[in-house]
């Protein structure tokens, strides 16, 4: 028994140490010095810096406070959202729409904050979707996305969306080369050499409403683009994308995309590309993308299919375009606050190149190139190259600036985040994150001022940091203070999705604009009731309209008949409420699709198509007071031969009752 139980006690202990050596050595907990002083917000305090974080394959993005952790929000982009009635509401189904039609969702992986004189501004932030290639941008005023543009000649959108400094442009380079849109994309995967292109589209956005408009697409060779930045100060005017794929092949990426010692960066002049623009360069071809806007007026989006978008060929202009050697499928792509320095990150690479703009200008200038790529000019490694950063790390992906002359770049291999000169190329400092880390973000870290006082990693695995929930574990984030000379962790907290890419802004360049209501008064919705009044309900052929009013602690009307099987019902909701955040929310037995959720001001629509004779409750699902339990009504649904006259009413008690 005694062997027996000693054997057992075997099998147990072994994975037992084999779980605990996963843990890195020097794994750490946050349990040692001011770390927990320095993360702690009081209850009551505000957050010093809102942290607007990817979803990744929830399509969302989430909102963090800093440096407490705390999820303030979740804002539905490019995916339906039950919680908000996003994609379910009459008047936000057009957000998800396509060429393809109906899209409820995509896979959003960087977050991009909008920025003046190159300085985060505050006024919007843009998301990708990587899938069903589009790109949103979300007003902060409200935190709810108010605009999505689809892309053409694109499969793919990673490199996306990354801004000019003066949020002239948004760009948007394509993951996947795929046969244009405009031509017979039935073709032979074989023939991706000769039949796939790389389209780079250049978003116009209105510096007055943030409106924006698909301006023009670069067409280039048929390569992955990965990731992107703009130039900023001396190399405002250009933009820099990285892509690997170079080989050119279309199976088996991970063996046949790796062959050449150095794939590129792609040098952009996009001022050039705008003079060719309005010289009349580009070519005009038939396409179609959806261009969706919510109106903050009527509460109602629309959406319109697009059929023209103008091309310029990287290869009849010559001087647009310039490929960079960089070693080893390069993935980060990034700008420091100079504008001088360019990182890139190949994920196989044992150094970090950093590319120099005057040098690169000056090897145009003097045409050091070594040969060319499908057309564009290959600039020679040595004569862009600053220097490199020898021994940093193991699979460098992406890099962060504090706005002192420091870079920290993430290590997915060696699970590290590496501080280091860019002058001197040095590496000042290592600090473990747990586990596997892809992105960083401090916030501004990539624009000409950021304000550097924590960097946040953003982890792909998690293992042993948090109690454990069946297969998957929470998706995680680190936040470490970087004020002194070394990194300190102080923090970990979960995450929804995939936290992807993810940027920062101090609070009160946001806080102080936020929407606390919308006026009444001014709603334009073309069902509104503007008071308990105007709340009717109107039969127009099958279709019956509810106008229907909700303030604390009813619905007016709150009693309906007369409605027939086959009626499609529209409940178009106003919330009447005129004070901060007092949400109604509204939602009917048997509705196949979600609730609504109605700020003040705002008129929202639940489309309905009762089942079944009988009587259907309904009420509010937001808790708005005391009595929120006693929000509630009754729709009654007749057979649709029956001779029930359609009536409506709120507080009326003791009356005739109906007949068949």
């Amino acid at each position: 028994m005694k062997n027996v139980t000693k054997v057992a006690l075997g099998t147990l202990i072994v994975p037992i140490s084999l779980m605990v050596s996963c843990k890195p050595r020097n794994a750490t907990n946050v349990v040692s010095g001011d770390a927990a002083q320095k993360a702690y917000v009081a209850p009551g305090k505000y957050d010093e810096f809102y942290n607007f974080v990817s979803g990744g394959f929830s399509g969302q993005m989430s909102v963090y406070g800093l440096p407490s952790g705390r999820l303030l929000r979740v804002i539905p982009v490019f995916s339906i959202d039950p919680e908000k009635g996003y994609g379910y509401s009459e008047e936000s189904k057009p957000m998800l729409n396509t060429s393809h039609g109906f899209v409820p969702w995509d896979d959003l992986h960087h977050p991009e904050l909008s920025q003046t004189n190159g300085e985060v501004d505050g006024r919007w932030v843009f998301g990708n979707a990587n899938n069903t290639p589009r790109v949103a941008r979300i007003d902060l005023k409200t935190f709810r996305t108010a605009e999505i543009i689809e892309l053409p000649n694109s499969g793919g959108n990673h490199s996306s969306p990354f801004i000019t400094e003066n949020t002239e442009y948004v760009v948007a380079g394509t993951r996947f080369s795929v046969p244009p849109d405009y031509q017979d994309g039935d073709v032979p995967i074989q023939t991706y050499k000769s039949n796939f292109k790389g389209h780079l589209s250049f978003i116009k956005v209105d510096p007055g409403n943030g409106n924006m408009d698909l301006a023009f697409q670069i067409q280039c060779p048929g390569v992955n683009f990965d990731l992107s930045h703009a130039g900023k100060n001396k190399s405002h005017g250009w933009f820099f994308f990285s892509c690997y794929n170079t080989e050119q092949a279309n199976t088996l990426l991970e063996v046949n995309a790796s062959q050449r010692d150095k794939d590129f960066i792609l040098a952009v002049n996009w001022k050039k590309a705008e003079e060719y623009l309005k010289a009349g360069k580009g070519k005009k071809v038939s396409t179609a993308y959806a261009h969706n806007v919510y109106n903050e007026k009527t509460h109602t989006a629309s959406s319109e299919i697009k059929r023209e978008v103008i091309i310029l060929d990287s290869k009849e202009l010559k001087d647009i375009c310039y490929f960079i050697p960089c070693p080893k499928s390069p993935h980060g792509c990034d700008v420091d606050p100079s504008g001088e320095y360019i990182v890139g990150s190949g994920k196989l690479a044992a150094v970090i190149p950093v590319f120099s703009f005057d040098k690169m200008l000056k090897a145009i200038d003097q045409k050091a190139f070594d040969g060319d790529y499908d057309g564009i000019p290959v600039i020679k490694y040595e004569a862009a190259l600053y220097g490199e950063v020898a021994k940093p790390g193991l699979g460098p992906l992406h890099t962060e600036f504090d706005g002192k002359g420091n870079a920290y770049t993430s290590f997915f291999v060696s699970s590290e985040v590496v501080k280091w000169n860019i002058k001197d190329l040095k590496v000042l400092d290592r600090a473990s994150t747990f586990y596997s880390v892809g992105h960083l973000c401090i916030p501004g870290g990539d624009s000409k001022k950021p304000e550097a006082k924590y960097l946040i990693a953003y982890n792909k695995i998690t293992k042993d940091r948090y109690l454990p929930t069946g297969p998957e574990l929470s998706q995680s984030a680190q936040l470490f203070d970087i004020s002194g000379d070394k990194m300190q962790l102080i923090l970990d907290f979960p995450t929804i999705g995939e936290p992807h890419y993810a940027q920062g802004v101090s609070a009160a360049k946001i806080n102080k604009n936020s929407t606390k209501f919308f006026k009444i008064d001014e709603n334009e919705n073309a069902y509104v009731a503007k008071g308990e009044g105007k709340a009717k309900v109107e039969r127009k052929g099958n279709e019956v309209h509810v106008y229907m009013t909700a303030i604390r602690s009813h619905f007016a009307p709150d009693n309906i008949e007369g409605v027939k099987m086959g009626d499609i019902v529209y409940f178009h909701v106003t919330n009447l409420e005129q004070d901060w955040d007092v949400p109604h929310g509204f939602a009917v037995k048997g509705a196949s699709n979600a609730e609504l959720l109605i700020m003040p001001g705002e008129t929202q629509t639940l489309k309905w198509v009762p089942d079944k004779v009988g009587i259907f409750p309904m009420y509010c699902t937001d808790f708005c007071s005391a009595l929120h339990q006693e929000m509630q009504g009754y729709v009654r649904v007749s057979p649709a031969s029956s001779k029930v006259p359609l009536s409506y009413s709120t507080g009326k008690t003791n009356t005739e009752p109906a007949t068949n």
